[in-house]
């Protein structure tokens, strides 16, 4: 750079780089499923879970370096989200035959 150049470089935080494909995955999820709402949950050093209900019922999850890294990738995707798992939020959920399938085939041991 010349002399009395005003242009510096800073280094981006590792939790910016991967925050445009959280939320385009986020926006994803939502557009797919008519709209959706996300719980976040601490998952200790790992950071933190987002779990995305559809409108159809259809769930999935995103991870995040934190819990404010999570809430800001909803904010930016546009998805509202709720404090803690509230009963109609876990009404609208519907699993898929799949799912079910694989929740029968194991077994508890006593």
């Amino acid at each position: 750079m010349a002399d009395g150049s005003d242009t510096t470089l800073t280094a981006m935080p590792a939790w910016a780089t991967s925050l445009n494909g959280l939320v385009a995955g986020i926006r994803n999820f939502a557009s797919v499923h008519g709209g959706a709402t996300a719980v976040i949950e601490y998952v200790g050093k790992r950071g933190a879970r987002i779990v995305l209900v559809g409108q159809d019922g259809a769930w999935g999850d995103q991870f995040a370096e934190a819990t404010d890294v999570a809430r800001y990738a909803c904010e930016k995707a546009g998805v509202t989200v709720e404090n803690e798992w509230e009963r109609e939020l876990m009404e609208q959920i519907r699993p898929s035959n799949d799912l079910w399938r694989s929740m029968g085939r194991r077994t508890l041991a006593r």
